[in-house]
C-alpha cells in the first residue's frame, strides 16, 4: 500500500475514533441527578457500562492506530508483526492499523492473545 495512502486512513481513522471518544465524555456532573433517585437505576448502570466497554474499544483501537503510525515511519507497515508476511491491501483498506494477516488475526485471538 502507497505510505500517502496508508497515513490518509490512519488520520481518518484517528479522528472517527477522537471524535467518537468526544461523544461519550460523561456528562456534566452539574446537570447530572442522582441516579439512585431514578426509578429505573438499572436500565442507566447497563448504559454506563455498555459506554465504559465501548471507551475502552476505542481505546484500544487508537493505541492499535499509533502503533501503524509507528510502523509507517519506520517502514514496516503493511508486514505482519508476527511473521513479516504482506499483509494484502485489502485488509488494510479495512482495518488500516492491522498488525497481522487474518488468518495471524485469527490464531492470536483464538489463543487469548
Amino acid at each position: 500500500m502507497d505510505p500517502e495512502h496508508a497515513r490518509e486512513l490512519l488520520q481518518r481513522e484517528r479522528a472517527r475514533i477522537e471524535h467518537a471518544l468526544g461523544e461519550l465524555s460523561p456528562p456534566n456532573s452539574e446537570d447530572a441527578t442522582d441516579r439512585f433517585e431514578t426509578a429505573d437505576v438499572s436500565a442507566e448502570l447497563v448504559d454506563e457500562e455498555i459506554g465504559e466497554a465501548r471507551a475502552e474499544q476505542l481505546r484500544e483501537e487508537l493505541a492499535a492506530i499509533e502503533r501503524a503510525e509507528s510502523r509507517l515511519a519506520q517502514g514496516t507497515y503493511g508486514v505482519s508483526v508476527e511473521s513479516g508476511e504482506p499483509i494484502p491491501d485489502a485488509r488494510l483498506e479495512a482495518l488500516p492499523w492491522a498488525e497481522r494477516t487474518a488468518e495471524e488475526q485469527s490464531r492470536f485471538a483464538t489463543s487469548g492473545g
